[in-house]
């Protein structure tokens, strides 16, 4: 039987300040998890938790889908990631990223700086795999039901997606099936939680 807990963004920002850094002087988060599960969203309420810690500042979110160069590149983009913000965030330096236009399918030439600080936040699908999780202060999935997740994307994006989007969701499985990754992670939420609670402050962890 599955067990929900209703906990506090702001308890985990706390754990993850007092856990080690392992990335250089940096504690990396990845969320992770399938499209539409709510990756996105809990990720930005945990970098939120962190800016209203006393003296905190809100870390960098850093969303994989601005570092794929199109659908085909979905679990292909890593050594970008690498070069473009890891490896310099491990030397103690700031990053940056040009990041992906799925409108005019291209990078675009304006780069986000990525700062080296006390906590990076990478979002995105697969952002917790097995290959960096030596280095996470913290690895998290996001879950929900595929029917949920299926008609968030289209909602988000329209029916257009609908072919890619399937084959998006075969990638995926395939994916967290070989990596492990449910299993392998710190932290399941349940991204679509019946529970009752303050949905920005709190989340619903799954055991």
């Amino acid at each position: 039987m599955t067990v929900a807990v209703v906990e506090a963004y702001a308890g985990l920002a706390e754990q993850v300040l007092a856990g080690p850094a392992r990335l250089g002087r940096t504690r990396l988060v990845a969320v992770d998890g399938p499209s539409g599960a709510g990756k996105t969203v809990f990720a930005a309420r945990l970098a939120d938790a962190f800016a209203a810690l006393p003296g905190g500042d809100r870390p960098p979110v850093v969303r994989t889908d601005d570092l794929l160069d199109g659908w085909d590149d979905q679990l292909t983009f890593w050594p970008r990631l690498e070069r473009w913000v890891l490896g310099p965030v491990r030397a103690g330096r700031s990053g940056a990223y040009r990041p992906y236009s799925w409108e005019r399918r291209r990078f675009l030439d304006r780069e986000v700086p990525v700062p080296a600080g006390p906590v990076l936040v990478v979002e995105g699908v697969s952002a917790a795999r097995a290959a960096v999780r030596p280095e996470l202060t913290l690895s998290v999935f996001v879950t929900a039901p595929a029917e949920l997740r299926l008609s968030r994307a289209l909602a988000r994006d329209g029916a257009a997606i609908l072919p890619e989007l399937r084959r998006w969701h075969a990638g995926e499985r395939a994916h967290f099936a070989a990596d492990g990754t449910e299993a392998g992670v710190d932290l399941v939420v349940d991204g679509a939680a019946a529970l009752a609670h303050d949905p920005d402050r709190y989340y619903v962890r799954r055991r």
